[in-house]
């Protein structure tokens, strides 16, 4: 936790570092250079905390936006699926070590590890998207066990697209013939995107995330998991 404190922190300076002026980020309306990757942080904290305080799936469902997707291991309407779960005595833990955000703040990326009561551990992708009011809610969730934890970095580290040129607005791209589920999305000024397949056959799922650097998008994020059978 201390970890975490430390690169909230750093997050804030950062952010702090582009303002234009004193006001607090989270209440300005989106646009070039609003982004503050540490309010993303603080809502995810807050989020984890909810889960140890209130209930799992409690945290889940008041922390998901209306239209956001999850995989149990199939892809699920998060909402539809949450409210007919039981919390789990005791919630799985999770902690983010990666964020990514657009220029404008209208959407961001956190990457993490997280920790089940029973031992298992593994790590996550979750997508953000601005709400109306300024906080986030997630759009998108996923992740996979990995047979040992995750190496905590030193410090939890932010990234903001660049801003400036807008970009293009992205093809729509073509799914592959044999995908079940092919969506996406983007942030209000098209700085940073994301999209999810998801094969028909075996259920696998590629989740991918692209940055705008000011003149191209790098990958950010390239997620590939195949459920086990």
């Amino acid at each position: 936790m201390k970890r975490i404190a430390l690169g909230l922190a750093l997050v804030a300076v950062f952010a702090a570092s582009a303002q234009t002026d004193a006001r607090p980020r989270r209440r300005l309306p989106p646009g070039t250079g609003t982004a503050n990757p540490s309010a993303l942080v603080a809502e995810e904290i807050a989020f984890a905390r909810l889960a140890r305080e209130k209930g799992q799936w409690k945290a889940f469902r008041e922390f998901a936006d209306d239209t956001a997707i999850m995989f149990v291991p199939q892809e699920v309407q998060a909402q539809d699926w949450l409210k007919k779960q039981a919390d789990p005595a005791a919630p799985v833990q999770w902690e983010p070590h990666q964020v990514w955000m657009s220029c404008d703040g209208t959407l961001g990326v956190t990457k993490g590890a997280w920790q089940r009561p029973d031992g298992s551990v593994g790590w996550y992708t979750t997508i953000w998207q601005r709400q109306k009011k300024g906080e986030y809610r997630w759009v998108l969730d996923h992740g996979d066990t990995l047979q040992s934890a995750l190496p905590e970095p030193d410090m939890l580290t932010a990234r903001v697209a660049k801003c400036g040129r807008r970009p293009d607005a992205p093809p729509p791209g073509t799914p592959p013939a044999d995908a079940r589920t092919f969506t996406g999305g983007n942030s209000l000024d098209g700085t940073l995107r994301w999209h999810v397949t998801v094969m028909s056959a075996n259920d696998a799922r590629t989740v991918s995330v692209q940055l705008w650097n000011g003149t191209g998008f790098d990958t950010i994020v390239e997620d590939k998991v195949t459920p086990q059978g």
